[in-house]
């Protein structure tokens, strides 16, 4: 018997890894999160199966099913959204497993940034303006943030951020990210609503003009924010990697 972490993508049903989809055809017991996995996902689990939306329920009551399942020697398949590993709340229950000797294995998902910048058709990263992505939230009403991963903190990288779980904190980012020199008022910013679903949006503004674009749209939730220079580039330089005097191993200095 094994639990499998499954992610299951932003939204789009077909966004799911084949391995994912192939775990939960074959799992008699489907455990997922039903706020953000889509039905047609969990539809995949076998005739009969036990499918269960986690959503309503507390840790412990997450783990008796799996413990459950064990029991009966079945393969549990447990489904989050996007990838598992980005504020996918595993970590706990990995630590319960452990403690009550139940295998599992992780299966990647397509997390919701990367998917974003896919239909946006953007680079997050662009040569010599931005090399480096950050992926972080902002703390409301769940846990902390760590000492040092302030907002504050991490825009003084000049990094494309993707700030997670934090629609409704746009005031806190603003005041975080304006007053750095990398970011400012005139920074372009997008706010990605839904990814992957049928009514996903995307909102581009500044950061000076975020709070009063998410007000417009009404959006309390369910999106990603992006701030960040390479999200407006225009005018930069091409990379080495397909450069004709940069020669490396696979494409070696020609002969004239």
């Amino acid at each position: 018997m094994t639990v499998h972490f499954i992610g299951a993508g932003p939204g789009a049903a077909d966004l799911i890894t084949v391995r994912g989809l192939r775990l939960i055809e074959r799992c008699p017991v489907c455990l997922f999160a039903g706020s953000l996995v889509p039905q047609e996902v969990v539809k995949a689990a076998p005739e009969g199966a036990r499918v269960i939306d986690t959503a309503p329920l507390t840790l412990d009551e997450i783990i008796a099913e799996i413990e459950a399942a064990h029991g009966r020697s079945e393969d549990v398949a447990r489904v989050h959204s996007g990838d598992p590993s980005l504020y996918g709340a595993i970590a706990e229950q990995i630590r319960r497993l452990d403690a009550l000797g139940i295998p599992f294995d992780i299966t990647p998902g397509v997390p919701a940034f990367a998917a974003a910048a896919a239909a946006l058709k953007l680079e997050l990263t662009v040569p010599e303006i931005c090399q480096t992505v950050i992926l972080t939230r902002t703390a409301m009403k769940s846990s902390s943030m760590p000492a040092g991963e302030e907002l504050s903190t991490l825009g003084r990288s000049g990094a494309t951020l993707a700030i997670h779980l934090s629609v409704r904190n746009i005031p806190h980012i603003q005041r975080e990210l304006t007053p750095l020199p990398a970011y400012g008022e005139d920074c372009p910013a997008i706010i990605a609503y839904r990814v992957g679903w049928e009514d996903e949006a995307f909102i581009h503004s500044t950061l000076s003009e975020l709070q009063r674009a998410a007000r417009e749209a009404k959006l309390t939730r369910t999106a990603l924010i992006f701030v960040g220079r390479a999200l407006g580039a225009k005018d930069f330089i091409d990379s080495k990697l397909y450069d004709a005097s940069h020669v490396h191993v696979l494409r070696p200095k020609r002969k004239a």
